[in-house]
Formats: C-alpha cells, sequence, structure tokens
C-alpha cells in the first residue's frame, strides 16, 4: 500500500512503538490518529509532532480492553480524519514475575494482560473491518518474540503474545481478500517500558541480549516502526504472518530470561 493520502489508527500511539510508528507514517504522508490510555501528554506531543508533518492528526483517549471505547475510537477516527485504511495495534501492557514465582500470578494480572494484549487488537480489529476492506486495509499488531519461545516479562504476557500471533492468522483469513492481517515480534525494546520494569538490571540485561544476537544489536522503537511499515508498504501478498524483528536472537542461544528480581 501507498500510504500517501491515507489514514492510519495506531493504538498505544502516545509513547515507544506506537509512538515511533505514528511519525513513520506520517513522514510517508499518511494522517494518523493516536489512541491513547493514559499517556496523554504523550499522545497529543506526538499528534502534534505529526501535524508538523503536513498532515491530519488527532488524540483520541480510548481503553482498547473495553469492546464499546473500542468502537468509539474507530469511529471518532472516521468521523475526524475521513476514513481508516491502516490500524497498527501497539498498545500494550505486562507485569515482571519471575517465570518460577507463580504464586505470583494473579486473576487480576491474567484479566489485565489478557484485555489489553489480545481482547483488545480483536476488538478494535472488529470495529475496524468495515471500513478497512473498502480500500483493501491493513492491520498489524504488535506481538513479541515472547510469544514464540515463551520467555518474557511474565508467564501470562508470553501467553497474551503467542494468542496473539494465533488470532493473527484467525483474523488473516475471516478478512482476506480485503484486507491484509500481520504482527511483527519484536525482541527487547530500549525504552521507558523495559527501563521501567528491570530497573538497575536494564543496561545488564541489554547487554546480554546483545551479546546472543547474531547482529550484536537490540531493537529501538524506530527499529520496528520500520518493520511495521516495510509491511504495510510493501507487497500485498503477505498476510497471516508473524514477521520477528529481533536482531536475529532468535536463531541463537541460549535464551535470556527477562524478569525483575
Amino acid at each position: 500500500m501507498d500510504v500517501r493520502g491515507k489514514v492510519a489508527l495506531v493504538t498505544g500511539g502516545g509513547t515507544g512503538v506506537g509512538r515511533a510508528t505514528a511519525l513513520t507514517l506520517a513522514r510517508l504522508g499518511c494522517s494518523v490518529a493516536v489512541n491513547y490510555s493514559r499517556s496523554r501528554e504523550g499522545a497529543e506531543e506526538t499528534a502534534a509532532e505529526v501535524a508538523s508533518l503536513g498532515v491530519r492528526s488527532l488524540a483520541i483517549q480510548a481503553d482498547v480492553s473495553d469492546d464499546a471505547q473500542c468502537v468509539r475510537l474507530v469511529d471518532e477516527t472516521v468521523k475526524s480524519l475521513g476514513g481508516l485504511d491502516v490500524l497498527v495495534c501497539s498498545a500494550g501492557v505486562t507485569e515482571f514475575i519471575p517465570h518460577d514465582d507463580l504464586a505470583a500470578v494473579t486473576s487480576d494480572t491474567w484479566d489485565k494482560l489478557l484485555g489489553v494484549n489480545l481482547k483488545g487488537p480483536f476488538q478494535v480489529s472488529r470495529a475496524a473491518y468495515p471500513h478497512l476492506k473498502k480500500g483493501r486495509g491493513e492491520i498489524v499488531s504488535v506481538s513479541s518474540i515472547a510469544g514464540i519461545n515463551g520467555n518474557g516479562s511474565s508467564i501470562p504476557y508470553c501467553a497474551s503474545k503467542a494468542a496473539l500471533n494465533t488470532l493473527t492468522i484467525s483474523l488473516a483469513r475471516v478478512m482476506a481478500p480485503e484486507v491484509r492481517v500481520n504482527a511483527v515480534a519484536p525482541g527487547f525494546i530500549t525504552g521507558r517500558w523495559l527501563q521501567n520494569g528491570l530497573g538497575e538490571q536494564y543496561e545488564a540485561i541489554k547487554k546480554a541480549f546483545e551479546a546472543v544476537s547474531p547482529l550484536q544489536q537490540v531493537c529501538t522503537p524506530d527499529d520496528v516502526a520500520a518493520c511495521i511499515v516495510s509491511i504495510i508498504s510493501g507487497t500485498d501478498l503477505v498476510t497471516g504472518q508473524v514477521v520477528v524483528c529481533d536482531g536475529g536472537m532468535m536463531i541463537k542461544g541460549p535464551q535470556v530470561t527477562v524478569a525483575a528480581e
């Protein structure tokens, strides 16, 4: 898809990968609705920066774990920006719980992570589908290699991303041929998410990931955004795929455990 003159909705668009994706799309001439749940300041700053690039933009608050809010989010995007061609599901949450601390995983943990990481992409995609199929649209979700190798910030997080990978395949079947549905599975991503979660361990774990990566690098938000946009703007024959973006870490062991003490 040539995104010039198109409209994108980016969930979790005020920070991290979502922000980087919104700005990358805007530089290519795409108008962007920047969704946020709590990061209002970041979303409004991102929307303003998107607008400064000569395209339309707005920030919209909505909790993607709530279906009614997902419907409103899509409706406001279409009403304000005139349509919807691209959906990027980058809203995500986690809790940092060592995998061997099974007792620390509560029902609230499961509800929170599955609500945002799994139900959210489904609900927003469902709401967006009638609009996306009008112009052979695109959906890309931000998954994680945690959903492939079962190794990440917590067991519920890994499970939520594994389910998102399967959801991607299921939606790709259902929405074809009008809409392509894919996902990107990053490895370690630099930035506030892991800095806050890992605390003093952040630099040591980052170096450990770099050491086991064939490319000896970890992802930045811009790297993941570039991967997302390459799927959107590349060949129209890719659908139902989970594209790993991890510097090659998945092809070289041993894996590094990410868990806060």
